[in-house]
């Protein structure tokens, strides 16, 4: 059996150790500083970005199918538990906090772990990527927008995105010169190696550049402010509180779907060829096994993120090792340097914050989707306003509702083509300008519906089809159903009704091109016994060969009348 290098390179311990400790230690460099980032984005203490990149992070590099996925906080996860939060402990009361966050996170592990047992990995794929754009879009306006104030030092009454942007511009004058001194030098540091040295460790440098600077020189008794006091040691043991299950089971149900989205995604964008394949059901249960673990030990809820699982890959890791030195050095910040973090100022955090934000919104994907098909382009807008004007959690049910019309759309407006034949071939294909010269039959109408006819769509591809026999006036009607993959009930009816039809005023009708799946459900209706085997056949250029036959056979028995007439007036 054939193995890449990079394969080959991953059988050998030695190898995969080196690479997976040079990656684990790059990418901490740059987990960390943003994970402590996006703890305060959900209005947490920072030491919970920190746990959260320790116990989830270590069980999920236990379980997982994935060979690199980096799984620890992210910034939607981020906005989608602090809007439940503020909901939950709007007073923003530290201990009720911490409590209400465990609750949380039990809750969105529990969640997950229960739909891998009951085999719900396709919902992966249940958010379209279309209104997955729009929303995280949304997502990312709302987070650079909540993290400006902290940006120029200044304190407004958050309300809702729009007046929420107004104030901020009303409350700029009191603008902290330090703050925003502070500020733009950290968006420095990081657009500018995120600029020249793509995947380097700048959250690092900027969070250390602020920590430095803040300590040197006093800078949290000059008027910038700092997170505080971060507690030294192992994670406190959390336990949930019961009582709060049922405020927080919509938001818990939200947040993991969209830490399994974004964590499925990422995965799969990153998997190779030569690794196994992503397999959904278990990302489920380690994501689960991740969020429930997490939640005892002060972590807030988790997933797989793109940018430091890119780091993680671009550094050479092979394996889950590389999670296992990530949270290693985790463990040794909380241990170790955990004062120090202290003297980190906000400014600085929310620079983090804002520029890993803005990597939501992708106006050339915008861009993308509109040239490609405008409709799609549409649910995205639709999606990305939910979230500005509805909210964070709410938008996620925007998301999911504006995904379901989508889908229902499509499939309650399904192509039926007229088909004609390629002059000097036998290729059938639909009817169009672009061909005019496209044989037809007189007395003969193929039409071809598409996808699964159902309830739904059943009396509009009915419609259709009526049209085309005003248009055309046949003689028989063929339904080439090549193209349906599943025939529903109501549709059935449909069918059966306009074959009775057809025996009294309308055109005849056949059948062709039934898969099993079809045949078996016309048999079942007795449909199938009715039309009897000369007008079910096998395709639509059968079914041409067969009137084409009949009309020759009716002319000759018409030609042998006449001659016989004449030879009894003779």
């Amino acid at each position: 059996m054939k193995h890449s290098a990079t394969a080959l390179d991953a059988s050998d311990t030695g190898t995969t150790f080196r690479y997976d400790l040079i990656a684990g230690l790059t990418a901490s460099a740059v987990i960390l500083p943003k994970a402590m980032a996006y703890a305060s984005v959900a209005g947490l203490p920072v030491a919970v970005g920190l746990y959260t990149s320790f116990i989830p992070m270590l069980v999920y590099a236990l379980l997982a199918s994935s060979r690199v996925l980096s799984v620890s906080s992210t910034t939607t996860l981020g906005i989608l538990a602090g809007t439940q939060l503020a909901m939950v402990v709007p007073d923003g009361d530290p201990t009720r906090l911490i409590t209400a966050v465990a609750t949380l996170c039990a809750l969105v592990g529990i969640m997950l772990m229960l739909a891998s047992l009951l085999r719900l990995g396709f919902v992966a794929n249940f958010i379209s990527s279309p209104v997955l754009t729009g929303f995280k879009a949304g997502i990312g306006m709302v987070i650079v927008l909540d993290q400006l104030p902290k940006l120029v030092g200044i304190h407004i009454e958050k309300v809702g995105f729009f007046r929420d942007f107004f104030s901020i511009l009303f409350h700029l004058p009191e603008t902290s010169l330090i703050t925003l001194c502070v500020s733009l030098f950290t968006l420095l540091v990081l657009f500018g190696m995120e600029r020249w040295w793509p995947h380097s460790p700048a959250p690092l440098v900027a969070v250390g550049g602020g920590i430095a600077a803040s300590w040197i020189f006093g800078l949290d008794g000059k008027g910038l402010a700092t997170v505080g006091v971060i507690p030294e040691g192992l994670p406190p043991l959390t336990l949930p509180e019961w009582g709060l299950i049922e405020a927080l089971v919509p938001g818990a149900l939200g947040i993991a779907l969209m830490s399994f989205t974004e964590s499925i995604a990422a995965a799969r964008a990153f998997a190779k060829n030569t690794e196994p394949p992503i397999n959904a059901n278990r990302e489920l249960i380690a994501l689960g096994a991740a969020n429930l673990g997490g939640a005892f030990f002060g972590a807030m809820p988790a997933g797989g993120g793109t940018s430091q699982t890119a780091v993680v890959r671009a550094a050479g890791g092979l394996s889950q090792k590389a999670s296992w030195f990530t949270a290693g050095v985790a463990l040794a910040t909380m241990l170790l340097i955990a004062p120090l973090l202290g003297f980190l100022p906000h400014a600085t955090l929310a620079a983090v914050v804002i520029v890993y934000s803005i990597g939501l919104i992708e106006p050339a994907e915008f861009r993308a989707i509109r040239k490609v098909r405008m409709m799609e382009f549409r649910w995205t807008i639709v999606a990305c306003l939910g979230v500005l004007i509805f909210g964070t959690l709410k938008g996620v049910i925007v998301a999911i509702i504006v995904s379901v019309i989508s889908l229902a759309s499509q499939a309650a407006h399904p192509n039926v083509y007229v088909i004609g034949r390629k002059p000097g071939t036998n290729n059938l294909r639909p009817l169009s300008d672009k061909h005019p010269n496209d044989e037809t039959w007189d007395g003969l109408l193929i039409v071809r519906p598409e996808g699964r006819i159902f309830f739904v769509n059943a009396q509009l591809v009915a419609e259709k089809i009526r049209a085309f026999i005003s248009q055309y006036q046949p003689k028989v009607l063929v339904l080439d159903m090549s193209r349906v993959q599943d025939l529903e009930y109501s549709a059935l009816k449909i069918l059966i009704e306009r074959e009775k039809c057809a025996t009294e005023t309308g055109p005849n009708l056949w059948l062709t091109g039934l898969n099993p799946g079809v045949l078996e459900v016309v048999r079942r209706a007795g449909l199938a016994e009715r039309l009897g085997r000369e007008r079910m056949l096998f395709n639509a250029q059968e079914a041409i060969e067969r009137y084409q036959f009949l009309l020759a056979k009716s002319a000759e028995n018409e030609a042998s009348s006449a001659g016989a007439g004449l030879s009894s007036t003779a």
